[in-house]
């Protein structure tokens, strides 16, 4: 009988042993991790469960090799460079551990240094998040990390709080004894057992990341760009740095009229987001497996993997990255969809479409040299169509690798031009127009790639704002700030109509083609008013030239106040596809 083998072993940690191996630096959190997101109330729950003897699971390490990049848990350089074991399950809660026995700040999801700290109360051991009211309390210890990053022995602690805490309350001999008692408890913590599962090191990546999926019902599945930034961690820390400071950098509008900053209204983009649009550009591929492959230095022709080979496909990579954080290159992309009228991240169903549009802007200004007017048109015509067409959104590495493949032998920039519409030729035809897009806009979702190319195409056509003398893209400006949308979604025929008239599903009632955007004052005057009631006396107030020009911008077809309400929606669908065509049409 054969014996059963496994890819793990089993070993028997305490607490206080494990925060010694992350102090050295032999334990590590891996980037195929994500990073530090719990709030403090869950912290406090883990050490509230530890306190009272129960279970909290255990870690699941994986034995490293020096191929494998790490980060390190907390702030502050580690005495071994390379760990020997790295986390793939429980990180949250090392971490969690880790930050308040040390009293080490971690570095949260937007990449902010963040100090975690939990109260304690020794009387009945009860565990809290510090607030102000816990601060001015003496019977509470605000911070349980000073206990043991300031190094003092339990007596001394035991002894400190019972004279802090007489001087505000009498103390029984009783209540003095279950004082220290918890407190002796709370720095018994030290000595929790876990057990950890460590991986061999044989074990490649893909393997671990099915091994973490399997575990871990609510775990997200690790991805390539994960295993690609791992490699950046070890071969290119600064590379790593540079995206995640790009990043940090775009969800924060810059405070001085001069300083240059990748904030914008379109996309907050993630280190993995900007990889993918580095190696789209660099290496001409959509799938990342691949390009991780080539990266480690593997020979297509041995499989064998070498360093020169390594740092040859890395220099690629370097320089490829340096144009796609190049803050010019960025926002010339973001204005070329302004110039295809979409405004702001409310009107971008797809940020694939959006990232993979930015790799074909920078071939086309680096690569293929193409004068930025031209080049201006033909990307926002591209995104428009993409988005338009949900290019990206289904097996988006498949298609993106076919498109890239198109331009691996192409060397003139007007090849490039050529290709890119070429690709939109061939999608948006006049069945697509006249008969595919008019039945996607059969639809109630509210967001919806169909409706934004359509309010992006009365953005470009200079339409109004129904029932307003106002510019429809002046009022959608993301740099307005104000207490209230100045635009609100509005039901031609009201909801309260419709149902009057039998028509009660929701989906129904709210059709893509029973919306317009109108300024929230008109909305509330509207109110639930029949469109043979509102709309003769909106009427009024414009001249007959501007009244038809307006019906035409917003896809009304004429005397629809009248209609019957389907009849109505099918003749709007087939108004507002030609206003998306005519809108994608001025960018030719």
């Amino acid at each position: 009988m054969s014996e059963l083998k496994t890819c793990f072993k089993r070993v028997e940690y305490d607490l206080d042993g494990l925060l010694h191996f992350i102090d050295l630096g032999d334990i590590a959190l891996p980037d195929i991790q994500r990073p530090f997101v719990w709030k403090n109330s869950k912290v406090r729950d883990l050490f509230d469960s530890m306190y009272r003897g129960f279970p909290v699971g255990y870690f699941l390490f994986w034995e490293n090799t020096n191929e494998t990049g790490v980060k390190q848990i907390g702030i502050g350089a580690k005495q071994h460079g390379t760990a020997a074991r790295l986390i793939v399950d429980g990180q949250q809660r090392l971490t969690s551990l880790y930050a308040v026995f040390r009293g080490k700040k971690v570095l949260d999801a937007n990449y902010k240094e963040r100090q975690i700290e939990i109260a304690f109360r020794p009387r009945d051991g009860k565990f809290d998040v510090a607030d102000a009211a816990i601060q001015r309390d003496p019977e509470w210890i605000p911070n349980i990390s000073e206990i043991w990053a300031g190094g003092r022995p339990s007596y001394t602690v035991v002894k400190h709080f019972l004279a802090q805490v007489r001087e505000k309350v009498d103390l029984t001999d009783e209540e003095e004894e279950a004082i220290a008692h918890n407190l002796d408890r709370l720095f018994d913590l030290r000595k929790y057992p876990f057990t950890a599962l460590e991986i061999a090191s044989t074990v490649d990546e893909e393997q671990v990341s099915d091994i973490f999926v399997r575990i871990n019902s609510e775990g997200v599945k690790l991805n390539q760009a994960d295993f690609i930034l791992t490699l950046l961690s070890v071969f290119w820390e600064d590379g790593r740095r540079e995206l995640e400071a790009f990043c940090r950098a775009s969800r924060t509008a810059p405070t001085g009229a001069s300083s240059a900053s990748p904030f914008n209204h379109f996309i907050q983009p993630d280190p993995d987001q900007l990889l993918r649009v580095a190696v789209a550009y660099g290496f001409g591929r959509g799938r990342l497996k691949s390009v991780y492959q080539v990266l480690r230095g593997k020979d297509p022709d041995t499989g064998k993997y070498t360093a020169e080979r390594r740092d040859a496909q890395f220099e690629v990579l370097k320089d490829a990255q340096e144009n796609v954080l190049n803050l010019t290159h960025w926002h010339q992309f973001l204005s070329a969809l302004i110039g295809a009228g979409f405004r702001s991240r409310e009107m971008i169903s797809s940020n694939n479409a959006l990232l993979f549009s930015y790799a074909f802007y920078l071939m086309g200004r680096v690569r293929y040299k193409v004068s930025e007017h031209v080049l201006q048109k033909a990307i926002g015509r591209w995104f428009f169509g993409v988005s338009l067409t949900g290019r990206y959104t289904s097996s988006p590495e498949t298609v993106l690798d076919a498109d890239l493949a198109r331009f691996r032998t192409v060397e003139k920039g007007e090849d490039f031009l050529a290709i890119l519409d070429g690709i939109l030729e061939s999608t948006l035809t006049n069945d697509f127009w006249e008969i595919s897009l008019p039945a996607n806009l059969d639809s109630s979702s509210a967001r919806n790639p169909e409706l934004f190319a359509y309010v992006a195409a009365q953005n470009k056509l200079g339409a109004p704002v129904l029932f307003s003398h106002k510019s429809l893209r002046d009022l959608i400006d993301p740099a307005i700030q104000s207490k209230k949308k100045a635009l609100e979604r509005h039901h031609l025929f009201p909801r309260a109509y419709l149902e009057r008239n039998g028509v009660t599903e929701r989906r129904a009632i709210n059709q893509m083609a029973n919306y317009a955007l109108l300024e929230w004052p008109e909305n509330l005057d509207i109110s639930d008013d029949a469109p043979d009631v509102y709309v003769p006396e909106i009427a009024r107030r414009f001249g007959e030239d501007d009244w038809r020009a307006m019906q035409k911008h917003h896809a009304l077809p004429e005397g629809w106040a009248t209609m019957r309400y389907e009849e109505f929606l099918d003749a709007r669908r087939q108004l507002m596809a030609g206003v998306i065509r005519l809108g994608y049409e001025q960018l030719l």
